[in-house]
This record gives structure tokens, C-alpha cells and sequence, in this order.
């Protein structure tokens, strides 16, 4: 259903764009901005309507980024002066016709984001129907178990009851095993032997016996174990029938990933580091997955990501896009995830239905499920005076 913000910021949209001039719109400037610990880029048009897309790192490192993109030695790749709404070209042009892997592809899948979110705005329309329409109109969601002592009744039980209570109703949580194992969240472990093992059962143990039952358990890794030790968790979490086994391999694929594959029965869920399909497409090739989790930031943006989702579609493994950057990539996953048929779920945090930097719209998050936006583009509306307000240290204002 459209709430009256959304409404309000549809009205806004249509208003901002000269009649008969939507299909004439340039780009005229490409900036970025940080504000806390988020960085947003924008892109501004000729006819007065910009488009925001989330994006990794600093605002200086974005920045540099786009100034590489744009004043590059082929110069004629870049996006100054291009028709926004050409999206497939300039994904050409950033990632392959003038390659652009490793930190860079950070920003720039934040730019082809922003691409996809003013082309709905120029258009009228949110982007799940650019992308060729609603498979679904709200998405199951699971999102984090807190941390602490793994290791204790006790605290599982008071645990439990909370996540059990949450008012969103998140029916699956990620339990993360740095806890269990006493170390720092994707701090490497070279191995673990049979002691280590039994915390690692004892823990996840008690998070079944404190966790009601409708509420699936997510094994959560950070890519830190070797392989022996991921045969071993696997061994040792099996018992309580986790909704996935998620990342506890290196994040590029290798024969680990099938020598895993065949020595547990437990689903194995990865993705979230895999930039574009050239380094998802082995793990589809070879089955090594049940569901493959990729981020729009780390991915190739909304273009990048859902030409995975497509050829994943083809080996019928399912995706689910893992979201834990703030309201715009909130927003941005939830229109993707809507616009894709295999994409039963959508990773979201705890607080995934605030935004302070929200002047409308925030996401509605019911019985674990998240509405999808109708407003125009993502459906981000902004509170531009809270982001100027709250800049990171030395970031100039973007006008």
C-alpha cells in the first residue's frame, strides 16, 4: 500500500521533471558524500532530478574513484554529458570495457545504484517495475542474533526471549561463531581441533534449545575457517538443522568449496564479497552453493547483481542479498529483490525499518516481512539537512 509519504514523495519526483523532458535529461555531475559512517553518490541532471546510490568506503576514496572514472585516459567512458537512462552502456564502460575490480568497484557499483534510482525518478516509476515488475510486493526478511556469551545458559535464555519478543518478527537470525570460538569477529583462525569444536556445539546447542523453534538458526562465519575446521564446525552445528551454513570459507571459489560441498549435508549459503558474475559464476558451474548472497555494493550494483541473479536462476539456486549498510541500500535491495523470481528472502538488521537520514518513506518492516517501496527510483527520500548536519570530518557539502 502507498502511505501518504510515499505520496508526498512521488508528487515531488513528478513535479521535479519538465514535461516532455525525461527522455532528454544529461548528466551533469557525479559527487559523493559521507555522513557518519555511510557514503552516498549522487548524480545530478540537467533537468533538475538526481539519483543516490549507496556505496563503500570514504567519501575521499569515492571521490578519487569518480574523478578516475571521469578523467581517465578514455575519457570518452565516462558518464559527464551521457543520457542517464542508457544504465546497460555505462555498466559496460565502468567494468569491462575499461576494467575496474578490487575497492573501485565499491563506488562504482554505488553509481550504477544511483543510475537505476534516477531513472525511476525520471520515469515515474520504482525501479522493481523498471526491472520488469513485482514477483512479490513485501520480502521475508532474517537479520542478527546480539553477542556476548555464547557460552551460557543463562544469557541464551534471556537471548531468546528477546529475539523471540523483537516487534518486527524476524523469523531468522544470523548467530555469529567468532562468539562461540572467543574470537573477534573475522579475526583468521587457521584451525580449530576438538576442543574448540565442542564450544562451537555447546554454543549453538543452547541457541536452539533458547530460540523458539519457528525461529531458524543461521551458522554465521566471516570466511575465517580452513578447511579441515569447516568440515569439523559443520560436523559439530549439524544437529540443529541450520536454515544455512554461511561463508566459512575464503570468499573466492575454490575445490575447497566442493570438498565441503560433499562432506556435509548442511545447505552453505556465500556471496557477500563476490564482485559481478565472473566470480559467482564458478560457484553456480560447480553446484557449490545452495544459495548464493550477493551485495549490491560489492556486486556491480542493481545492473551487476541481477545479471547474477539471472544466471543463477538458470542453475535454479536461489539468491538472497545480503543488506547490512542503512536505509539507501535498504532500499535499493528491496527493489531488486521484488523484480527477481528466485529470491525467497533479504537479509536485514535489526533496526533495517529506521533511517534518520529519512525525510519520508522509511522502510515497513511487518511479521518479518519488508513492504516494497512504490515511491519513484528506490523510493529514497532524504533529509538533506540531517546528512549536512551530521558530514564525516572535512566533507564538503554537495550543493
Amino acid at each position: 500500500m502507498i502511505g501518504t509519504p510515499q505520496m508526498a514523495l512521488a508528487a515531488r519526483a513528478a513535479s521535479a521533471i519538465p514535461t516532455g523532458n525525461a527522455g532528454g535529461a544529461e548528466i551533469t555531475a557525479i559527487k559523493a558524500l559521507q555522513y557518519g559512517r555511510r557514503t552516498l553518490v549522487k548524480i545530478e541532471t540537467d533537468v533538475g532530478v538526481d539519483g543516490y546510490g549507496p556505496c563503500g568506503g570514504t567519501g575521499p576514496f569515492a571521490r578519487s574513484v569518480i574523478a578516475g572514472l571521469e578523467g581517465s585516459r578514455l575519457p570518452h567512458l565516462g558518464l559527464i554529458g551521457k543520457d542517464p537512462l542508457a544504465i546497460q552502456v555505462h555498466f559496460h564502460n565502468m567494468f569491462y570495457a575499461y576494467p575496474q575490480r578490487g575497492r573501485q568497484t565499491r563506488v562504482l557499483s554505488g553509481i550504477d545504484i544511483a543510475l537505476w534510482d534516477l531513472a525511476g525518478k525520471l520515469l515515474g516509476q520504482p525501479v522493481s517495475k523498471l526491472l520488469g515488475g513485482n514477483f512479490r510486493d513485501e520480502i521475508q526478511l532474517y537479520s542478527h542474533c546480539p553477542g556476548g556469551d555464547f557460552l551460557s545458559r543463562s544469557e541464551w535464555r534471556d537471548r531468546g526471549q528477546a529475539l523471540a519478543e523483537d516487534l518486527l518478527g524476524f523469523t531468522a537470525y544470523k548467530v555469529d561463531i567468532h562468539h562461540a570460538l572467543g574470537a573477534r569477529m573475522q579475526e583468521y583462525i587457521p584451525s580449530i581441533g576438538p576442543r574448540d569444536a565442542r564450544k562451537v556445539h555447546r554454543a549453538y546447542t543452547l541457541a536452539r534449545e533458547a530460540i523458539p523453534e519457528h525461529i531458524d538458526i543461521i551458522v554465521h562465519c566471516h570466511n575465517e575457517l580452513d578447511l579441515p575446521s569447516a568440515i569439523r564446525v559443520a560436523q559439530a552445528i549439524e544437529h540443529i538443522d541450520p536454515l544455512f551454513y554461511e561463508d566459512p570459507l575464503a570468499p573466492e571459489y575454490s575445490d575447497a568449496w566442493m570438498a565441503l560441498r560433499q562432506a556435509t549435508r548442511l545447505p552453505i549459503m556465500t556471496g557477500e564479497n563476490l564482485e559481478l558474475l565472473d566470480a559467482a559464476l564458478p560457484f553456480l558451474q560447480n553446484q557449490a552453493v545452495d544459495i548464493l548472497q550477493p551485495d549490491l555494493i560489492n556486486s556491480g550494483g542493481i545492473t551487476g547483481t541481477r545479471i547474477i541473479a539471472d544466471m543463477a536462476a538458470r542453475y535454479r539456486i536461489p539468491i538472497s542479498l545480503h543488506n547490512v549498510s542503512g536505509l539507501a541500500l535498504n532500499m535499493a535491495s528491496q527493489q531488486l529483490s521484488a523484480a527477481i523470481f528466485n529470491c525467497p528472502l533479504m537479509e536485514c538488521t535489526r533496526n533495517g525499518n529506521t533511517g534518520p537520514e529519512a525525510a519520508s518513506n522509511a522502510p515497513v518492516i511487518r511479521d518479518g516481512k519488508m513492504q516494497v517501496s512504490t515511491a519513484p527510483g528506490i523510493g529514497l527520500d532524504l533529509d538533506q539537512e540531517y546528512i549536512k548536519a551530521n558530514r564525516a570530518d572535512g566533507e564538503p557539502w554537495w550543493g
